[in-house]
């Protein structure tokens, strides 16, 4: 078999670590101490978006994000928490996730290892909300272990209407809408995605106009509970009275949250506008961060732990 002829290889800068020698870990080292850890998540988006659709949110931003503020990142991490999302046993909801335990260690390991290189700055990112709920822990562990800073970039879409409403991207207003799950933002974010993978992985056809309620256990007991978003609280007379840990299909049949006109809104043209808004803000975030002084990280060797938040 002949090998074909091999293109010429360009020398250019690497941004993921992942691709990097440690020669160039140490020439990052001698520009910044900041370094981006894109967090996606591995769960059911409805019939139309991929289990990749909260990576897809994240990854993008942060590689844009990491060449405009001139920092570099590592490899997105594909698995999130996500136990809400995994349908009953058996059936198949393409859902993969770590237990809060094991997701909180593996982002405090992630975080030891990159302080115990050298990096002082770490800037988490995620691209699902419920990521969030886990990580609390682990950040605070890191932080006080070791003075270094530690953070959590917001790049889920229920993070969107807020952050990006002056944008103008996407149609329906949060007011009515917060197309959070599969719905207009992340469907419009994976057809932009789509393009440049170039093999179709969102099905718009197969979306409904699908409606959240509140849970059948809840509404067989009083007409006073009502549900219009993904959030963890159970409404009473229209007002979050509680946090209870529900499962995504008790209060949304399809897997959508979302409104008449979401995800069938959706482009590929508004995918293309919202990721690079994120990467935009986030770029900008950097560069204030890059101001910190926050006094010398202490600790620092991977085995030096002295405390445990979990």
């Amino acid at each position: 078999m002949e090998w074909q002829e091999q293109k010429e290889v360009k020398t250019e800068k690497i941004y993921n670590l992942f691709r990097c020698t440690y020669i160039e870990v140490r020439e990052w080292l001698k520009e910044t101490d900041i370094v981006i850890i894109p967090l996606g998540s591995t769960e059911q988006h409805g019939e139309h978006c991929p289990v990749c659709t909260d990576s897809i949110a994240t990854e993008i931003p942060c590689q844009l994000a990491a060449e405009i503020a001139n920092v570099p990142y590592i490899q997105s991490i594909p698995i999130g928490y996500s136990p809400q999302h995994l349908h009953p046993a058996g059936i198949g909801s393409g859902t993969i996730t770590f237990s809060s335990t094991t997701y909180q260690n593996m982002i405090y390991e992630i975080g030891r290892c990159l302080i115990h290189n050298g990096f002082n700055k770490l800037i988490y990112a995620t691209g699902h909300t419920s990521n969030m709920k886990a990580i609390d822990p682990a950040m605070r562990a890191l932080r006080y272990e070791t003075n270094a800073f530690v953070c959590c970039v917001r790049n889920d879409a229920e993070a969107a209407p807020e952050l990006y409403k002056e944008e103008g991207i996407y149609e329906c207003p949060p007011e009515e809408c917060p197309g959070w799950h599969g719905s207009e933002i992340e469907a419009s974010e994976c057809l932009y995605f789509e393009q440049l993978y170039g093999k179709k992985i969102v099905h718009i056809e197969r979306a409904t106009k699908d409606y959240t309620h509140a849970p059948k256990w809840a509404t067989d007991a009083s007409k006073k509970f009502t549900k219009k978003d993904g959030s963890p609280y159970l409404t009473m007379s229209g007002k979050n009275i509680a946090w209870v840990p529900m499962e995504h299909q008790e209060y949304s049949d399809k897997g959508l949250i979302g409104c008449p006109g979401n995800p069938f809104a959706a482009t590929a043209e508004k995918g293309k506008k919202m990721l690079y808004a994120k990467a935009k803000l986030m770029a900008e975030f950097i560069e204030e961060v890059k101001k910190f002084d926050l006094g010398e990280v202490k600790n620092r060797e991977y085995w030096n732990r002295t405390y445990r938040a979990f």
